[in-house]
């Protein structure tokens, strides 16, 4: 058995789970002395030479015009395409690599004889046709979102370009990696940062990339649904001793710690041990049950008498099994309803994991605030409000835990140079050092400035690093609204489950509703101005010992739960996609799996809805860092700074403009962060850089700072002309 990947950590802990476990021969315990099976770790990943750089269209993406952001990106991309044979383009988003394509199409002589694009909910027929220009070298650009990532060799593409983060560093270099697929060729790749808050991102991925790091894979641990699938197809194949199921899961490394408890909690959904279940249409799927004597009703010759056994139950269990077996769940699309039943649209129901009542998204140019679902059904009102969940949130990979981290340290790294003991610290010698990394002019000098205005306007410990994070509470009279901005840089799998438990414990205080916005690099709450409320001491409160038990708690009746339980129903076959010829939507799996999850409730320890529960709060919500960062904040290792303000700093600008990215919406934030800039310009005495002039800013001297590059302030540099 082989295992290859350019892009993975830890090795042991993956070489593991490829060629799972096996017993010690001296081993004492009937299920102890489990080891990993020997085998050889080769670690070559980084044998290939990189040529790596991250770009950005404008030094000032503030008052730079959006429309000139978008040109200047175009004609570099089409500049890169020109000089390579072959160039593939990686976006975060489907959408993303259909709009790239059609505007390379638009703005250059680009047809469907040398440009495709490909992605998973194109036809077969079309993606094939995209793969074959691919290794016959016949197509000069494609654009995709995670497709190509893996899969065909593509022997002259020589260029990879990633749009935007790709939020990890090992999804950087698998997708770099595509290129340069000769004996003794350089990996050549090129990220845009088209947005300033990807931008310490960015660099930060490439400063590591360039170090060697990758970022660890972190495979679900002892998931039940899997589990049940497993079983019951054992016991179809032959009746087998009940020892030999248990020591087949625990040789496999998800299932190491997998002990009897869990065991037999599985065991009691397999074998329907619950009062009512039949009665729902849920019928037990294996037996178990102890050898019987030669003369017994079920003895079974080949095994001793007393041997506990399993085996299936039902003449049509393979007939079930067959049909529904896997692990990739069905999804379907809402239809959108105001409440006095005028239809808008639809939303995909992944998105409907991101919507708390009251939050706001963007629909056919219009903007809703979302109150409830009823099956395939969201009804939502109309409002005036800026949307508070932008509608990539749910098709964007999120930024991963390892690389949030690094970013945190990276940004410390940075503030020392700023603003540090050393006499020479200050906007020039962070361009200096930023210098040493693959970044161009742009990105060193929009870096540079914003952090240098961040420490000017609200000081340097409004800057998280790994030993503190940052609480800016700004006091909106204009909307009468009272905001806070969490700078917590944990990834949005951690700020959606913080955000919960901090939410939750805002709205019991000021009996409020507290309107959230989630993000990679933070979260943000919002609430009427004259309701106060200490967020910075509500962190400081939450216990490490209760964060599990809170924030299962607080998914309790949203339709995230909901979906979620219909996702693990199906895995563990409670729900039937198929049966009899019948093949059952998801939406009235939905339908189901709503009737069934009351029921379930009110039973212990249901193996289905405690693998629900597990899948939530650790593979979504990141309990596991949430539970680290919160013991590190009671125990005094992180400092919690808090920070009143009139305006948004400018490292809350993201979270403070976190909204849809249609045309009409993304000139309003453009708009928003202008305006946030003046007040922080004016706040530190300094005249807002204009789009005209490309002057003010204050964030370098007006002189050159005597490292070759040219002058931040120079005519050459102006944005927007």
């Amino acid at each position: 058995r082989i295992g290859c990947s350019a892009t993975v950590e830890p090795l042991d802990g993956i070489a593991s789970f490829l060629v799972g476990r096996e017993r010690d021969a001296g081993a004492v315990g009937e299920f102890e002395g489990f080891e990993t099976r020997p085998c050889e770790v080769v670690d070559a990943r980084f044998a290939r030479e990189f040529d790596l750089e991250l770009r950005t269209p404008a030094a000032d993406l503030v008052h730079t015009p959006r429309s000139t952001v978008t040109d200047r990106f175009y004609e570099s991309l089409h500049d890169l395409v020109e000089a390579h044979e072959n160039t593939l383009v990686f976006t975060n988003s489907r959408s993303g690599a259909e709009r790239t394509l059609q505007e390379l199409r638009r703005r250059f002589d680009y047809d469907e004889s040398d440009s495709g694009v490909h992605h998973g909910s194109l036809g077969e027929a079309q993606r094939t046709r995209v793969e074959e220009g691919l290794k016959s070298g016949a197509l000069d650009v494609v654009t995709t979102s995670t497709s190509l990532e893996l899969g065909i060799d593509m022997p002259h593409l020589d260029l990879v370009v990633q749009v935007g983060s790709p939020k990890s560093v090992a999804a950087l270099l698998q997708r770099v990696g595509r290129a340069g697929h000769s004996p003794g060729e350089t990996v050549e790749g090129r990220v845009f940062a088209l947005d300033r808050d990807e931008l310490i991102e960015c660099a930060t991925l490439l400063a590591r990339a360039e170090e060697g790091f990758v970022d660890r894979v972190f495979p679900p641990e002892g998931a039940y649904d899997v589990a049940a699938q497993q079983v019951y197809g054992m016991a179809i194949n032959r009746i087998r001793p009940d020892r030999e199921v248990r020591e087949v899961l625990r040789r496999a490394h998800p299932y190491r710690g997998f002990d009897d408890e869990a065991y037999e909690r599985l065991f009691r959904y397999l074998t329907g041990d619950y009062d009512g279940l039949e009665e729902k249409n849920v019928y037990p799927k294996v037996w178990r049950d102890d050898n019987d004597p030669p003369d017994g009703e079920h003895h079974h010759s080949e095994f001793p008498v007393g041997e506990t056994l399993v085996g299936k139950r039902g003449r049509l269990a393979r007939v079930i099994y067959m049909t529904n077996v896997g692990t990739i769940p069905d999804s379907f699309t809402c239809d959108v309803f105001t409440r006095n039943d005028e239809w808008v649209g639809t939303l995909d129901e992944s998105y409907l994991d991101t919507l708390e009542s009251g939050d706001v998204f963007a629909l056919g140019g219009e903007r809703f605030a979302f109150r409830y679902r009823r099956g395939s059904k969201v009804y939502a009102d109309r409002t005036s409000e800026r949307p508070t969940v932008p509608s990539w949130f749910a098709e964007r990979l999120p930024l991963s835990a390892d690389l949030a981290r690094e970013v945190l340290a990276f940004q410390a790294e940075l503030l020392d140079r700023l603003a540090g003991d050393d006499p020479s610290a200050g906007p020039a010698a962070v361009r200096a050092w930023l210098r040493e990394f693959p970044l161009d002019g742009n990105a060193v000098r929009a870096l540079a400035r914003m952090y240098d205005e961040q420490v000017r306007y609200a000081g340097p410990e409004a800057v998280s690093t790994p030993d503190r994070l940052v609480v800016e509470e700004e006091l909106d009279r204009s909307e009468y609204k009272r905001r806070f901005y969490v700078h917590a840089t944990y990834g949005r799998r951690f700020n959606d489950g913080l955000s919960r438990l901090v939410a939750a414990a805002v709205a019991d205080r000021t009996d409020a509703n507290v309107a959230v916005a989630v993000a990679d690099r933070g979260f943000s709450l919002a609430l009427p101005l004259n309701r106060k409320v200490d967020v910075a001491g509500i962190l400081a409160d939450l216990g490490p010992q209760t964060v599990r038990e809170d924030l299962r708690e607080a998914v309790q009746g949203t339709d995230l739960l909901q979906r979620y339980f219909r996702i693990n129903a199906g895995r563990a076959l409670l729900i039937l996609k198929r049966y009899k010829g019948y093949e059952k939507s998801a939406a009235e799996q939905q339908v189901s799996a709503e009737m069934l999850l009351s029921f379930a409730a009110d039973l212990e320890e249901f193996a289905v809805l405690e693998e629900t529960y597990r899948e939530l709060l650790e593979d979504r919500l990141d309990v596991a860092g949430i539970r680290e960062v919160v013991g590190r904040i009671a125990g005094g290792d992180l400092a919690v700074e808090h920070r009143v303000v009139d305006s948004p700093s400018p490292l809350a600008f993201g979270l403070a403009t976190l909204v849809d990215s249609d045309t009409v919406i993304a000139d309003d934030e453009s708009a928003v962060l202008r305006e946030f800039h003046a007040r922080v310009m004016e706040e530190i005495g300094d005249a807002p850089r204009s789009a005209e002039d490309g002057r003010g800013g204050g964030s370098a001297p007006p002189e050159g700072d005597g490292d070759g590059d040219r002058d931040p302030e120079s005519p050459a540099d102006r944005e927007g002309d």
